[in-house]
């Protein structure tokens, strides 16, 4: 299948400006060629390609609404690496296996205070269309940790954390939920101040095992256990 990301309306598809030029200049695909679009929002358009001069277009010939998302759903926290790469790993691979959300934390060890969100959009998008989703994620801007905390349910918000001298349960003791949010330090871990301010808010902690994990890998860790858990 050749997705390609667009605007859904009224039985009509119109294919991104850049998505447009991809086609044209550097996959150089042909007049006729089968294609389908996609809105992000769970609709795509199947058709034909049609080529005018630097143009390109979908003559639809089907369009599905409303096609099945993941489930559970999962909300991914995760402070910003030192080394953008990493934290673009991260993205590229959770989308991957179906994140529903992410959200970028400043915490107080969090060492990046800037980055480039719409690069990290543009990347969820680019990994939503290789491993052919239809639902892109959301991609949040950076927040401060205690003003994301205002708006989580305390039930099914767990943080992973590397304290051991503080109680912390398994991943698999985490039941069933249709939902639920990770929330996942910085290069360093959160503070013990922060670590406090979330068991007062409710929130459990979780280990993920008996290796130090890098923020990325540990985002990445509790992305595949949730896609293992996905029903198909």
């Amino acid at each position: 299948m050749k997705l390609f990301f667009g605007e859904i309306n009224n039985g009509t598809a119109i294919i991104n400006d850049e998505e447009q030029q991809h086609i044209v200049k550097v996959l150089r695909m042909k007049d006729g060629e089968e294609i389908h679009v996609t809105d992000g929002k769970g609709n795509v358009a199947s058709g034909k390609l049609v080529i005018e001069g630097k143009r390109a277009g979908i003559e639809v010939v089907e369009i599905k609404n409303e096609t099945t998302d993941f489930n559970p759903k999962l909300h991914i926290a995760i402070a910003p690496t030192k080394n953008i790469d990493r934290i673009e790993f991260f993205v590229e691979k959770a989308v991957e296996m179906g994140i529903s959300e992410i959200t970028i934390l400043q915490t107080e060890k969090t060492e990046r205070k800037n980055l480039n969100i719409d690069k990290l959009r543009k990347q969820a998008i680019a990994a939503s269309k290789q491993s052919l989703r239809f639902h892109f994620p959301v991609i949040n801007d950076l927040i401060k940790l205690a003003d994301f905390l205002k708006n989580v349910d305390a039930e099914t918000t767990f943080v992973a954390h590397c304290n051991e001298n503080l109680e912390r349960i398994n991943l698999n003791e985490i039941p069933k939920l249709e939902s639920c949010t990770f929330l996942i330090g910085p290069e360093g871990d959160f503070s013990d101040k922060e670590i406090l301010f979330l068991a007062e808010k409710g929130i459990k902690a979780v280990s993920l095992g008996n290796q130090r994990l890098r923020t990325e890998t540990a985002g990445v860790f509790v992305a595949a256990w949730n896609y293992n858990k996905m029903i198909f």
